[in-house]
């Protein structure tokens, strides 16, 4: 029997940043975090539980990985694997394509989008009842910020609790991503964050200051205060990266540098425009709808930039198809 799914998911952005881990095992974030997912971009995701295979086969933007290459992946595929009919001695195995329409592994969250995505459709491919927040927790283990791409709109993750804060037309808001590279960031945040969190003389004052950005940040949204929650994007960004400089990470390049330059000019001609950067080259320019296309128009002119992507709000990982199991000759039943 074959039980398939397909999911779509898009990445988010965190407004307020989270950057390092608590102690011990569970990949729980150090710091609450605030973000918004990102209709625009999206991962999609097909999964299907095949009992004629020897392991689980993940094909990536048209690239099969193996175990080692991808092993968070494989990871959570065998916990899944584990709670069908039959455990690890019979069950099948998964079948999993999937790709995004925005650069992978290189500062856009598509680790975010792509776990979200895994975890939903390996359990509703598998028939599994379990809710949002077990599915949320799955996701977590896998990229922290997937945990945030299984809702929509405005998400707030603050240990292993992950819940909406606001609906997406909660803000009116544009998020212009100005792509300054397509390929993939040298170093990954989960190793980054360590490295900062062992390295950096900016560390404690980062765990100290974040928790408080995260705060304001939540009643600047809660009071919809545009300009107020651009400030402190913008400040939180420029914190954890100042943190992560401490540690000798640089995930900036020239092309970053100008964009920010781009913002600041924005913001001189009274644009509100603010940036927010995660761990990548990319800089995230939240504006209001009515100053979308000028503010992109001048982010398309600036030298280094490759072209300039448009998100909005939008909606959680959800399955948009989905196959009835069905009988195969020869197989047994997962």
């Amino acid at each position: 029997m074959i039980r398939e799914a397909v999911v779509v998911a898009h990445p988010n952005v965190a407004l307020s940043k989270y950057w390092g881990k608590r102690d011990g095992a569970g990949n729980v974030p150090a710091v609450p975090s605030l973000s918004v997912t990102l209709s625009g971009l999206t991962t999609r995701t097909r999964l299907r539980w095949d009992a004629g295979l020897a392991d689980h086969r993940f094909v990536l933007g048209g690239a099969v990985q193996a175990r080692g290459q991808a092993p968070r992946v494989f990871a959570l595929l065998d916990e899944v694997r584990a709670s069908l009919p039959g455990g690890t001695g019979g069950a099948a195995f998964a079948d999993v394509e999937t790709r995004n329409d925005f650069p992978t592994a290189s500062g856009l969250a598509s680790s975010a989008s792509g776990f979200a995505a895994l975890a939903l459709a390996a359990t509703r491919a598998a028939g599994l009842e379990w809710d949002v927040t077990r599915i949320a927790d799955l996701a977590r283990r896998g990229s922290a910020s997937a945990a945030r791409s299984l809702f929509g709109g405005f998400v707030e993750l603050d240990g292993t609790a992950v819940h909406p804060v606001a609906p997406a037309d909660h803000l009116p808001l544009v998020v212009l991503v100005a792509v300054t590279t397509e390929a993939a960031k040298a170093t990954g945040s989960t190793d980054g964050m360590r490295i900062t969190m062992e390295r950096s003389p900016y560390a404690r004052a980062w765990l100290e200051t974040a928790p408080h950005l995260h705060e304001e940040l939540r009643a600047a949204l809660l009071a919809r205060d545009f300009d107020g929650v651009g400030r402190l994007a913008e400040a939180s960004a420029m914190a954890m990266h100042a943190c992560a400089l401490g540690a000798g990470l640089v995930y900036w390049s020239g092309a970053t540098i100008e964009a920010l330059g781009t913002v600041r000019t924005l913001r001189g001609l009274g644009v509100g425009a603010y940036a927010t950067i995660d761990a990548g080259p990319h800089v995230k320019v939240l504006v209001r709808p009515g100053d979308a296309a000028a503010a992109r128009a001048s982010l398309e002119r600036t030298p280094g930039v490759l072209r300039v992507l448009e998100a909005r709000p939008g909606e959680g990982a959800r399955a948009v198809a989905s196959e009835p199991p069905r009988r195969v000759e020869g197989q047994a039943t997962p």
